[in-house]
């Protein structure tokens, strides 16, 4: 389970939230500017939040972030993966060797197999020779995402990863990740702003409004106005 208890201030944008994520999936869905990539990149140990504010993260009863005990996990000792719209490979190395960076501890032929597995998920494994300027963006994503996954992260945070893939990709790797991170307990916390992704996953979501979180529950509930716009939608 991830508990936090946040508070950040980004120029005139005041994001303070609290509340916990027990669900296996859950989705965070609000507009842009909502401040999802703020929470994630809070959740991830990328930005600190405001000095002054009291701010706390636990995941599965560990504190990563309790500004009281001055304590502030860096994102490499966190078990977290965070994965955003801008895939940020290493330009001077191949697919499978930017996949295979954060995998120096295990032996040689574990790390060939964990790479083979994570590229073979996301539908790149023929492109492990490859350097990330012969890549598309679809698939410099997809790659960044098998990065991510190789070192068995324990909480997965992925900032609208897909954006750069057609609905039709999109939609069937994201079915196919939902059963990997499940088979693993992956806890997994996607941002998004299409409403199709809550629907699609059956996940908890979170709604955010302006930095707050003004709802929390099943997207039939939650995201009911945004239901029947889409149904209007199709309807027309």
């Amino acid at each position: 389970m991830l508990e936090f208890r946040l508070d950040a201030r980004r120029g005139s944008f005041h994001q303070q939230i609290a509340t916990h994520f027990a669900a296996d999936w859950t989705v965070i869905f609000g507009p842009s500017g909502s401040g999802k990539s703020t929470l994630l990149r809070l959740l991830a140990g990328l930005d600190r939040g405001s000095s002054s504010a009291p701010g706390r993260v636990v995941f599965n009863q560990q504190a990563l972030t309790d500004t009281a005990a001055r304590l502030w996990l860096p994102p490499g000792h966190r078990s977290t993966a965070l994965v955003t719209q801008q895939p940020a490979l290493f330009p001077h190395l191949t697919v499978a060797q930017n996949v295979a960076y954060g995998l120096s501890r295990l032996p040689p032929g574990q790390r060939e197999a964990r790479v083979s597995e994570v590229l073979e998920l996301v539908d790149v494994h023929d492109l492990v020779h490859r350097r990330p300027q012969g890549l598309s963006g679809g698939e410099a994503q997809r790659v960044a995402l098998a990065r991510a996954l190789a070192p068995g992260p324990k909480l997965l945070l992925l900032d609208e990863p897909f954006s750069a893939l057609d609905g039709s990709t999109s939609d069937a790797l994201l079915d196919r990740l939902r059963l990997w991170v499940s088979a693993r307990g992956i806890q997994t916390v996607l941002a998004t702003h299409d409403a199709a992704d809550a629907f699609a996953t059956g996940a908890e979501v979170a709604l955010l409004r302006e930095g707050r979180l003004v709802a929390l529950g099943p997207a039939a509930d939650v995201l009911l106005e945004e239901r029947e716009r889409l149904m209007n939608r199709l309807s027309e």
